[in-house]
């Protein structure tokens, strides 16, 4: 998972975020970092992993409660990372509509997540549904990001677009 996240990070935001913050990712940090969400927020949040053919994780989803108290969305997808050489290939809608129907197992019927909005795959998410709510401003490491918000009001209404998927 961290080799995921460091490498997704520095494929998708090269060019959006700082070469030198890019640069400075550890697989070692992140390695902590998940190890430490994975047993201290295992009730609460859930993650699960795409793998290749051989066994690879190749893409993960940390999902859970939405953390800002908005009555109106009861989940949010914390990250979601999928290497590059795997974009196209299903792996992260499968996560999507994974994490979906494990939401509704927990009683969370709407969530939302939170994009760069010079992301380049946003249009991932538009075309899973998702619906632009709002905009908000970020710093990573002193430097003014903004990110766009996009929600599905009914968890329901994006399985059923994506039934083969699920």
């Amino acid at each position: 998972m961290a080799r995921v996240h460091v490498d997704s990070w520095r494929t998708t935001y090269r060019g959006i975020i700082a070469d030198s913050i890019l640069d400075e990712l550890s697989y070692e940090l992140r390695e902590r970092h998940w190890h430490s969400a994975l047993t201290e927020h295992g009730s609460s949040n859930f993650i699960h992993v795409a793998e290749s053919d051989d066994g690879r994780v190749v893409g993960f989803i940390a999902a859970g409660r939405e953390r800002e108290g908005r009555p109106d969305f009861q989940a949010e997808v914390f990250a979601i990372y999928v290497l590059q050489e795997f974009h196209g290939r299903g792996c992260g809608r499968a996560l999507m509509l994974c994490s979906a129907e494990r939401l509704l197992q927990e009683g969370m019927r709407s969530m939302l997540l939170w994009v760069l909005t010079e992301n380049p795959s946003r249009g991932f998410y538009e075309r899973l549904g998702g619906r632009q709510l709002e905009e908000k401003q970020i710093a990573i490491d002193g430097h003014s990001l903004t990110e766009v918000a996009y929600g599905w009001a009914e968890l329901h209404d994006l399985l059923a677009l994506h039934p083969s998927a699920a």
